[in-house]
């Protein structure tokens, strides 16, 4: 199978949550089942940066309505994987996030931003194409890539296929009538079955309607976006699509994310070694300027601190948390009140809670590792990545039972495959509850062991998900 992965996001050079990490991972793991896949990702600066003899290979031209006519360069990621780097300074050549300005708004153009980026994978499987490869399968990803299938659908364009993965269904690339024209896209296209949705156009619409399969990153989540509760408008759609629609979860890059074989660690342990645990744990504390003491819990957090994360009720209960007793530590940013809430928390609780405001990633490897206890109160979460992590590294996590937490951790009340803590209702209250039942499971060494070992012994890796996949392209293109 011939693969085109257009994605917005490529770990590790950019990457603002799991599409990069989906990105820079899942290409590899096909490529290891022998199928040709090649990423097709805008020239950010990093990548520029990273690949300075990127070759030009091609240059689309003619590509509708406003957009340009822009250089495609290659490149070879050092696991192997082909790169094509969508080259248009005026669109990619800015500092800081993809999608937001320096003010934190989205970008004004960011409509053709990003229609370049699924037109020219519309184009490499045309017969426009000037390249001497043609893909059996267009791999979109989120709303950024997800107009192809509408290019595809309104072009006399080559039948090739292709597959939408939603990612986050929250976002889904919404812009204002004039932009069909400024896309080059035909007045046809403007309707109910076509980008139209509620008199926008919406480029993720445009996807679900048009492609020849859709995907989620998770069975729980392919369920939940069906009802009118998590469909974010668009249940209707996705029920109308259901035979089409998927959900395979997603792995996690088990080389990087290895306790014993992390260099961020102060100490590397694995599940015959938990005992080595401990000296990440005082490590971290020390780091973090909490008190340096083994007989009380520590409980953390890595994310964006947002209301759908659910850190807005875990800052709820935070103080009966401390009474406990426990410790807390937070990694993350987000909104502006959480960010302050959080640190205006810990500043009255010194020793006990520490904020970090902000990502690292090796300090996200030590949190992992040093930490007893992981909290994830989402509410809603496609897949989620640091629960699988969490696993990974012995710390069980606390989830709500929603998406992907619901698909990985098991709840401890399973003696054979307990893993974590799961509740239900996203209420303060019940998050407490769960955080108290992990805090007294903690005091018991034997359950607190084997809920490790049953998490450290997931497989979290991308072989099985490539499998998938790899089916599914399989299916698609017939």
């Amino acid at each position: 199978m011939k693969i085109l992965f257009s994605t917005s996001e490529l770990a590790p050079w950019v990457k603002t949550g799991g599409l990069g990490d989906v990105a820079g991972a899942l290409p590899a793991a096909l490529r290891a089942l022998g199928h040709d896949v090649r990423v097709l990702v805008p020239a950010y600066p990093a990548l520029l940066q990273a690949f300075p003899g990127a070759a030009e290979i091609a240059r689309p031209h003619w590509l509708g309505g406003l957009l340009p006519t822009p250089g495609l360069r290659e490149a070879t990621a050092p696991d192997g994987t082909p790169l094509l780097l969508l080259d248009y300074r005026p669109y990619f050549d800015r500092t800081g996030n993809p999608y937001l300005g320096p003010e934190g708004r989205d970008w004004l153009d960011n409509h053709l931003r990003f229609g370049l980026l699924s037109r020219v994978a519309a184009w490499i499987g045309s017969e426009a194409s000037t390249l001497d490869w043609v893909p059996d399968v267009i791999h979109c990803n989120d709303w950024q890539s997800a107009l192809a299938p509408a290019y595809l659908a309104y072009g006399a364009e080559r039948p090739v296929k292709s597959l939408v993965t939603v990612h986050n269904l929250a976002f889904q690339g919404i812009f204002d009538h004039a932009a069909l024209f400024e896309l080059g896209l035909p007045d046809a296209a403007w309707s109910m079955h076509g980008v139209e949705y509620h008199g926008y156009l919406s480029f993720l619409k445009a996807g679900l309607q048009h492609a020849d399969a859709i995907n989620t990153v998770s069975p729980g989540y392919a369920r939940e976006i069906q009802t009118d509760a998590e469909g974010m408008g668009m249940a209707g759609l996705l029920r109308h699509r259901a035979a089409d629609l998927s959900g395979i979860l997603n792995g996690i890059d088990t080389r990087d994310w290895d306790p014993a074989h992390d260099g961020h660690l102060v100490k590397r342990y694995g599940s015959r070694r938990l005992e080595d645990k401990a000296a990440n744990k005082a490590a971290l504390q020390a780091e973090m300027g909490l008190d340096v003491r083994a007989d009380r819990p520590l409980l953390a957090v890595v994310s964006r601190l947002t209301e759908q994360k659910g850190l807005d009720l875990f800052l709820e209960v935070a103080a009966r948390v401390l009474d406990l007793p426990a410790q807390i530590a937070v990694l993350g940013s987000g909104a502006h009140a959480l960010e302050h809430g959080w640190t205006a928390f810990a500043r009255r609780h010194p020793g006990r809670c520490a904020v970090r405001i902000g990502f690292d990633e090796g300090f996200a490897h030590r949190i992992e590792a040093g930490a007893d206890i992981f909290v994830m109160p989402s509410r809603f979460e496609p897949c989620g990545l640091n629960q699988m992590y969490s696993l990974r590294y012995g710390t069980p996590p606390v989830v709500r039972a929603t998406g992907g937490l619901a698909d990985t951790v098991v709840d401890a009340t399973d003696e054979k495959r307990g893993n974590g803590f799961v509740f239900g209702p996203a209420t303060a209250a019940a998050l407490f509850a769960a955080l108290q039942r992990a805090a007294v499971a903690w005091r018991d060494p034997t359950l607190w062991r084997r809920l490790q070992k049953h998490g450290m012994a997931r497989d979290s890796s991308w072989a099985e998900s490539a499998g998938h996949y790899a089916a599914l392209y399989e299916k698609i293109a017939g």
